[in-house]
């Protein structure tokens, strides 16, 4: 496919944010598992739980384009996820509140790929005037924003200082 329109771009970059957001959903499960923290563990499922209906919120994008998702793969989240699984689930760590900050810095990787790909998804619906697709897309932006500021919180609350002890 050529991408010569803002549209063909939009709907390129929908198929990108999906498919990222499909590989992340497993590796937030397993870190939410992984996580020592009970707080941790329930924000990350949380997390799992905002991923799913990021997904099912860009299924519904898609047939309103009559388009299918299917067929793209996101590289840069693969290599995210990787990231993920060898540095917090896969790495040995002393202590139980190391690996929690672990897993905090490697979520809130995940979530920033997620903010800028649903940022620039919605300035191109913006643009395009496709105003349903624009809100559900702010409404996964700032699921995505709360997902960042809930793992600061518990980094900067208490996990962060656990680990340094």
């Amino acid at each position: 496919m050529s991408i010569d329109t803002l549209e063909d771009l939009y709907l390129e970059q929908l198929k990108d944010i999906h498919s990222a957001n499909v590989q992340a959903l497993d590796v937030t499960k397993e870190m939410a598992q992984a996580a020592s923290d009970k707080d941790l563990s329930d924000a990350l499922n949380a997390g799992a739980d905002g991923v799913q209906d990021g997904i099912t919120a860009l299924n519904k994008i898609f047939e309103g384009h009559d388009e299918n998702p299917s067929g793209a793969h996101c590289k840069g989240m693969e290599g995210l996820v990787k990231e993920s699984r060898a540095h917090a689930i896969e790495e040995t760590f002393g202590e139980d509140a190391t690996k929690d900050a672990m897993i905090i810095t490697q979520y809130q990787r995940l979530v920033h790929y997620a903010i800028a790909g649903y940022g620039c998804l919605a300035a191109f619906a913006d643009r395009l005037e496709l105003d349903e697709d624009v809100a559900a897309l702010k409404k996964c932006l700032d699921a995505s924003y709360d997902g960042d500021r809930t793992m600061t919180e518990l980094a900067t609350g208490g996990i962060n200082k656990d680990a340094a002890a």
